[in-house]
């Protein structure tokens, strides 16, 4: 008993911050809601440009089942070997996606949910990442690396805490893993920002040396913050197992300083009720998260910062 109790602490922790999150987005988003609808055929999705942004269209618009099973069906015809793994609790339920390239004993893990709030599009929370991760892919099938596994994680259920990701923790092997990127919130912007990044490490050493090398300047094209309050991502799940694990957002350079005052006290300014919230917040858990407000510039960026990463951390 006393060995199990820590993690269930956890899980209520989680499970708690999951409600809590649910009222922040009713704050946050009083919009109402309008019907949604995909803007592509899976089949458009599947015979279309190998763009990020065009990839993103695979889940915009539908409902989470429809999301996930979309994910599959796509990882499926393009002949890819892929891990499930289904999971159930009281919190929900859902089934996670992994795809591991190359050889080694170590491993990267880059992590796009797939799953969006209910009555949202979802298209840069997180459709936009699920199409960087799927380019991604292919580049990789083409060109393995040769020294690093690098495991892409879709999972489900992040909109409920993290539910997903922290199922996939409980079961899968994690030795081996050297860090985590967890990509949120991508579609949008022209600046990096690594986030929940509270202590230095080895693995966030090669993420800064990766995104330089790439001709990125820290405090300037990306930014590296601690960790923020109220929002989260997939990554805490590995976090709290001790593993390096940080979030990846794109964001307006311009809107830097505006961002910097809505995360670090979101809750007040929900209260507030701010007529005006920084992108890409502003359409952040609406039906305003829609394709049309994807910058396929902000995915090409986000491509070629996780090939950097891959090529230094490798």
């Amino acid at each position: 008993m006393g060995t199990r109790l820590p993690v269930a602490l956890r899980e209520l922790g989680f499970y708690l911050r999951a409600r809590i999150n649910a009222g922040l987005r009713r704050a946050l988003g009083p919009r109402a809601a309008a019907p949604i609808a995909p803007v592509a055929s899976l089949d458009e999705v599947l015979d279309g440009p190998d763009t990020p942004l065009a990839l993103s269209r695979l889940v915009v618009g539908r409902s989470n089942d429809e999301r996930q099973a979309a994910v599959a069906w796509f990882l499926e015809r393009r002949g890819l070997p892929f891990a499930r793994q289904p999971f159930s609790s009281f919190e929900g339920q859902g089934e996670n996606f992994s795809v591991d390239i190359g050889s080694g004993d170590r491993v990267l893990v880059l992590i796009a949910h797939h799953d969006a709030v209910p009555g949202s599009p979802g298209a840069n929370d997180n459709a936009a990442a699920v199409g960087v991760l799927l380019h991604l892919l292919g580049r990789l099938v083409r060109t393995p690396p040769s020294r690093l596994r690098v495991r892409l994680l879709f999972p489900a259920a992040e909109e409920l805490g993290y539910l997903g990701a922290r199922a996939y923790v409980k079961e899968a092997a994690l030795a081996g893993i050297i860090g985590v990127l967890s990509l949120e919130l991508c579609g949008i912007g022209d600046s990096l920002v690594i986030w929940d990044a509270e202590a230095e490490t080895g693995f966030l050493r090669g993420v800064g040396e990766g995104l330089e090398r790439l001709g990125r300047r820290r405090g300037e094209s990306y930014h590296v913050v601690g960790r923020i309050p109220v929002f989260g991502s997939d990554h805490r799940a590995f976090a709290a197992a001790g593993i390096p694990a940080y979030g990846l957002t794109m964001v307006p350079a311009r809107e830097a300083e505006a961002l910097r005052r809505f995360v670090l006290n979101p809750r007040r300014r929900a209260l507030r009720q701010l007529v005006r919230r920084p992108p890409p917040f502003d359409t952040y858990h609406t039906s305003g998260d829609a394709f049309a407000t994807l910058d396929a510039t902000a995915c090409d960026a986000v491509v070629a910062a996780l090939q950097a990463i891959i090529a230094e951390v490798g």
